[in-house]
Formats: structure tokens, sequence, C-alpha cells
């Protein structure tokens, strides 16, 4: 039996949905001819195992990761398009938030101040923003202290609660904030956003043969518009995918890259 998984944007508060989705994706995939598929996601399970799996038929991961540790173990299916703004066709970016009350209005005022990230394998928590600090930092230096949150959430709360000035919280997050619970960003405000990169993937494990890949990708269109999944959809900000050309991501390492020629490797 495969196994599938959800776990980038599924807040609890989202489960229904995210389920909702699923039991759609697997119906059309069923459609297409792929039989064995679970009835139910995985949840719980560290999401860099989840990805590792050999009988993983469908995930979402970030982009940066699938680059740096799972572009040999992962296959892109498809780039979901989210009706959120800052998103441009299967292109998302981050904002870079500061409190409602703080005197900070640009990137260059930030220096010396303190940033809050999800986690360093982040493109939009961590990755985006050490390559938008890096022209901006001195002898590889730029903010005083950098507090790894653990998620985007809790990066917003640090803000909010000052314990930390600033974060970079991806676009999508943020609008599924915005619309479910807004309370998180009170007392918080967007003063810059940054450059797009594709969005978050759906991908399978390299062991799914090209046959199922394909009909995973029909199935994907068949469920974009089934009339059933509207609501899921809405919920989740899902507004269509793209297939990108195989290259698409190495954006993010390009970014990398950039920030270390800099001399900007790490955030602090």
């Amino acid at each position: 039996m495969t196994i599938a998984g959800l776990p980038m944007y599924d807040p609890q508060l989202l489960h229904a949905a995210t389920d909702a989705w699923w039991t759609g994706l697997a119906r059309a995939f069923r459609h297409e001819g792929i039989e064995d598929l679970p009835d139910h996601l995985t949840r719980g399970m560290p999401e860099y195992a989840l990805w590792a799996r050999p009988d993983l038929i469908f995930a979402q991961t970030c982009g940066y990761p699938l680059m740096k540790s799972f572009r040999d173990r992962l296959k892109v299916v498809a780039t979901p398009v989210y009706d959120a703004p800052g998103c441009e066709g299967a292109h998302y970016r981050s904002w870079i938030l500061v409190r409602e009350a703080s005197p900070l209005m640009q990137l260059a005022e930030l220096r010396g101040t303190r940033v809050a990230y999800n986690s360093t394998d982040s493109q939009s928590g961590y990755n985006v923003l050490r390559a938008m600090l890096a022209p901006l930092a001195k002898s590889g230096h730029f903010v005083s202290a950098a507090i790894e949150t653990g998620g985007h959430r809790k990066s917003i709360a640090a803000v909010r609660e000052g314990r930390a000035d600033f974060a970079a919280i991806d676009c999508v997050t943020y609008a599924i904030l915005m619309r479910h619970q807004p309370q998180l960003l009170y007392g918080t405000r967007v003063i810059a956003g940054s450059p797009p990169a594709p969005s978050l993937p759906y991908v399978t494990a390299k062991e799914t043969s090209d046959d199922d890949l394909a009909r995973m990708r029909n199935g994907l269109k068949e469920a974009l518009i089934e009339p059933d999944l509207a609501w899921a959809r809405e919920a989740l900000l899902i507004a269509g995918a793209e297939i990108l050309a195989e290259d698409a991501y190495e954006t993010m390492l390009t970014q990398e890259r950039e920030a270390l020629a800099q001399g900007y490797g790490t955030l602090v």
C-alpha cells in the first residue's frame, strides 16, 4: 500500500478541507487507472521521513529541500496555483512582517534587529530572506539575533509578542491566516515582499512510474474542476496547477549561491 501526505498547508482547522481534497484527488487518480492509493492521508510523520519513502504516491514539499536533499528521491507532479495576494501563477513570495507599532519601514532599517525564522531548510522563511539581506550585510552580518521558531505561525507570534523584530512569511500561509485566523496577524504589518519563486510542489517518489505520473497529472486536472471539491479548493486557496520546466526550482539554489558568494551564509 502506498502513502500520501499534504503537510505543508494543513493546520488542524483545515484538516477537513485537506482530507476532502485528498479524497477527490484519489478518486480522480483511480479514474485514471491508479489502484494502489491510500484512503487517508498520513499525518504526524516527520516531513523528511515522509518525503524519503519509496512508497510515497503523493505529497507536497518545499522547493528548497526538494532541490537540496530530495531531487534524486522525488518527481514533481505539478505546482499548485494559489489564490493569494503575492502569488503570480504557480509562483509565490514571502512577506516581510514587523510589529504594527514598529518604526521599521524598509529592509535596510532591519540592520541590527532580531529576526525570527521557521527553519533553515525553508525557502520562504530563510533562503529567500538570506538572499534579500545578503547585499545589505557587512562582513557577513546584518541582524543581531536569529531565532528559529519551527513554523511560520510561531515566527509571527515571536514578532507580535516582541521576541523578534521581523520575519519572512510565506504569502499563502499569510493568506490562509488572514481568511481563517486573522487574529493571529493582529499587531503586525507587511513592509516588503520577496522576489517570487515556484510554489510548493506536489511530488511523488522516484519509484512511481512515468505512466502513473502522467495519470496523476490528468487526475489533478479533473480534481481541479470537480464541482464537489470547490469548497475544499476554496478553503485551501487552490486555484489551479501548472507543470513547470524541470529547472524551475533552480532559482532557489541560485539565491543560496549568490548569498554565499557575498559572504552571507547564515542570517546571523
